[in-house]
């Protein structure tokens, strides 16, 4: 099958031709036919499949009749991200080439100028995050009476938002009579409920078991104690076949320390989360798809539909807490029918996360194995210690503690306050009236005594 046969224009034929593609995926064969016939429609896929082109060619090709009125959008293209926004645009301006559509961009972290001047020109496409969007709407900037077409990509990155609120508002504000897609790599109960309210006889399309992974990607389970989680990363990404790979980490502290400590070995890397304003997350992701940089360091607002052609290898610096995170992190690689590779570096703590992964996915991740032995091995049991005034405090079993590092960088390591020197304690300097014995354990005496009997005798 070619794009020929799925009943798209010859303009916008065009547009696909040059931009390189001459077969659609499974996903877009299904889903451009039943858009161009105007129906609702559910599509379940795996991220890495085209689903961002399988709803942007048919949109090009019903929008091209029709004239744009000042402040009200023909059609609304809702994303999570500024990043999936702003990738979706690219889309548009390079399958939309032959066309006269106009386009506007609704992201936070920019200028709203520029945004509203866009929205008093008239725009056939607005493509919104749904944070900016109820902003200007509330204040009256913005209107959508005239939105036929309603688009809801990344359905469940939506849900773990926390989106849905406001998805659900934006959708008792469009007409009634109008065309709504939405697109998800899983389908939680949530958003089948959401797409059951405001879906109108949908057809759905599932071109892949929910949450299932890219079977181009080759996936691997790295054992390893959480201190030496650095020199194993750094270890992997020596091999040789580590062309660019993207590192995901759970906190954005941790995307930082774990930059710096890159670049320290030497290894030319750059940092992309949520704290970074968006005209350095942009210059960020550019100078990793130019190629200046070739290990990117990223939170979760990477994990999703980001699309960076040749990224080999990604890391999971950390376990993700959500295992559909887990879906959506690996498919940054395997992309378009390439293969990649992903490894996922796991501490004993790390143990459910992957379970539930495991579970999510229905497979089961086989672990790494180095010179026929794990990286390293988990810690697999814990120790308890008593003492006698602080009750009981686990500490893991001897058999199974790392290597104790040298006494210099275990000082460095304690926090300060414990590291400064404490005088010993005398009892009988302390200013209290009546000094608290130790409790002793034979069943004697072990009240208050009075401070008087702790005055020794001079000799």
């Amino acid at each position: 099958m070619t794009f020929a046969d799925l009943g798209l224009s010859d303009e916008l034929l065009r547009s696909v031709n040059d931009s390189g593609y001459t077969e659609p995926t499974p996903i877009q064969a299904a889903a451009i036919p039943s858009v161009l016939m105007m129906r609702d429609l559910v599509a379940i896929a795996q991220t890495g499949t085209g689903k961002t082109a399988s709803f942007v060619l048919p949109m090009i090709d019903i929008l091209a009749q029709g004239r744009s009125r000042a402040r009200m959008p023909r059609s609304l293209i809702l994303e999570p991200t500024r990043e999936l926004a702003a990738q979706v645009a690219e889309n548009f301006e390079k399958y939309g080439a032959n066309h006269k559509l106009s386009m506007a961009l609704l992201i936070g972290g920019v200028s709203m100028g520029d945004q509203l001047a866009a929205l008093e020109k008239g725009v056939d496409v607005l493509i919104a995050t749904p944070g900016r969007l109820m902003d200007l709407f509330t204040r009256g900037k913005i209107l959508l009476t005239g939105c036929s077409m309603l688009v809801i990509d990344e359905a469940d990155r939506m849900l773990d938002m926390g989106f849905i609120p406001d998805i659900e508002e934006i959708c008792t504000k469009l007409p009634k009579q109008r065309q709504t897609l939405l697109f998800s790599a899983t389908m939680p109960p949530p958003i089948k409920k959401l797409a059951d309210k405001f879906l109108d006889n949908p057809k759905t399309i599932e071109v892949s078991r929910p949450a299932s992974t890219n079977l181009n990607i080759t996936q691997h389970v790295v054992p390893v104690a959480a201190a030496k989680k650095r020199e194993v990363l750094r270890t992997l990404l020596a091999q040789e076949d580590v062309r660019t790979a993207i590192i995901f980490c759970n906190r954005k502290t941790t995307v930082r320390e774990l930059n710096k400590s890159l670049q320290r070995a030497r290894f030319r890397s750059a940092e992309i989360h949520g704290d970074m304003d968006q005209s350095a997350r942009i210059a960020e992701l550019e100078r990793f798809k130019q190629g200046d940089v070739s290990i990117l360091v990223a939170s979760d607002v990477a994990a999703r539909g980001l699309d960076v052609k040749g990224v080999s290898h990604v890391f999971n610096y950390d376990a993700p807490w959500h295992p559909d995170d887990y879906v959506h992190r690996i498919g940054r690689t395997g992309r378009g029918g390439a293969t990649g590779v992903a490894y996922t570096l796991v501490t004993p703590d790390d143990a459910e996360n992957i379970a539930n992964i495991e579970k999510l996915t229905g497979q089961k991740i086989p672990v790494l194995e180095m010179g026929g032995e794990p990286v390293e091995a988990p810690i697999e049991a814990e120790a308890v210690e008593e003492t006698p005034r602080r009750g009981r405090r686990t500490r893991p079993a001897a058999a199974a503690e790392p290597e104790r590092a040298p006494r210099a960088e275990r000082e460095e390591r304690r926090p300060r306050r414990e590291r400064e020197e404490r005088p010993p304690e005398r009892r009988d300097e302390r200013p209290a009236r009546y000094v608290q014995q130790d409790a002793v354990e034979d069943g004697g005496w072990n009240g208050p005594f009075p401070a008087f009997l702790n005055v020794r005798i001079p000799v």
